[in-house]
C-alpha cells in the first residue's frame, strides 16, 4: 500500500519553512492505518483541498503529505484540521 511521508509546515515558529532551523516530518504505512483513516487520507488526495492563507488561518500547521503511486510521487498540502490524528501522531520535530 506504501509509505505515506508527512511534514508539518508553518505555525507560530514557520517550521520548515526557508531559513527554519526546524524540520517536523514522519513517515507512516499505509497498512498501518485503519480504514477509515484510509479513506480520509484517500479523500485528501482526490480533492486535493488547499490550505488556506487568509489572515483567519495565520500561525496554523499546515500538512503536506506525499505518497507514491505507480512510481510517480503524488504531494498534497492540507490544513492541520483535514488531517487525520494517526499521521499528526508520527510527525516528530528536528533542529537543523
Amino acid at each position: 500500500m506504501g509509505i505515506l511521508k508527512i511534514e508539518r509546515l508553518g505555525g507560530l515558529g514557520g517550521f520548515g519553512l526557508p531559513n527554519s532551523r526546524i524540520r517536523s516530518t514522519g513517515e507512516q504505512a499505509m497498512s498501518a492505518l485503519s480504514p477509515e483513516d484510509r479513506a480520509a487520507v484517500e479523500h485528501l488526495f482526490e480533492s486535493r483541498p488547499r490550505a488556506a492563507g487568509s489572515g483567519a488561518e495565520r500561525d496554523t500547521f499546515r500538512y503536506r503529505i506525499t505518497r507514491s503511486v505507480d512510481g510517480k510521487e503524488q504531494t498534497v498540502e492540507v490544513p492541520e484540521s483535514a488531517v487525520p490524528q494517526a499521521l499528526k501522531a508520527c510527525v516528530s520535530d528536528k533542529l537543523i
